[in-house]
């Protein structure tokens, strides 16, 4: 995860690259319930403005994340899905009858990897990413940016060209080993 940006543009060709893995991902019955809002350049100002005001700025602890050239609105709506499986083919599993009889968001998991996809092209193409939520603001910042009522950030992805950066307090925290976390056969 990349904290700093060099202010260099993304190249189209590089950006549409990422964006169209992230549309790969994997979707349940193929709803394609995810929408991506893409600010490049002056027009990343706009979630700045609105979720980072210029008076909190001094406190940030990563002002080189505000040089990103590109940053990338994941979106996705519940409604999608529960259309989706209303259709003939999937009436079966009950899933079409709304959002509270998923066990399991799937929008929310569809989202996330394609957030995934998203950070492993971006690493493939020698780009930085850094996968960040929207903490606060959402609904200003939905409407700054005329998203259609229903949906719902899954989180933002600032793209760039990596510059000098200093690692989260978290970056330090040691990985599980595989024989901590892997349960083979059964817990």
């Amino acid at each position: 995860m990349v904290r700093a940006f060099a202010p260099v543009p993304v190249a189209p060709e590089v950006l549409d690259r990422v964006l169209g893995a992230a549309l790969r991902g994997p979707s349940a019955g193929n709803a394609q319930g995810l929408d991506l809002v893409v600010l490049e350049g002056d027009e990343t100002a706009r979630y700045w403005d609105t979720c980072l005001p210029q008076a909190a700025r001094s406190s940030f602890p990563w002002p080189g994340l505000l040089d990103a050239p590109v940053l990338v609105l994941l979106l996705t709506r519940s409604d999608t899905y529960v259309t989706r499986y209303a259709e003939p083919d999937k009436v079966g599993t009950g899933l079409g009858e709304g959002a509270a009889t998923w066990p399991v968001p799937y929008w929310y998991v569809d989202g996330g990897m394609a957030a995934m996809l998203l950070l492993l092209a971006a690493v493939d193409e020698g780009l930085g990413a850094l996968f960040f939520g929207v903490f606060a603001r959402e609904a200003e910042l939905l409407a700054t940016l005329g998203v259609p009522d229903g949906h719902r950030p899954i989180g933002m992805v600032a793209l760039g060209h990596p510059t000098t950066d200093r690692p989260s307090r978290s970056a330090g925290r040691p990985r599980r080993s595989i024989d901590e976390a892997v349960h083979r056969g059964g817990w």
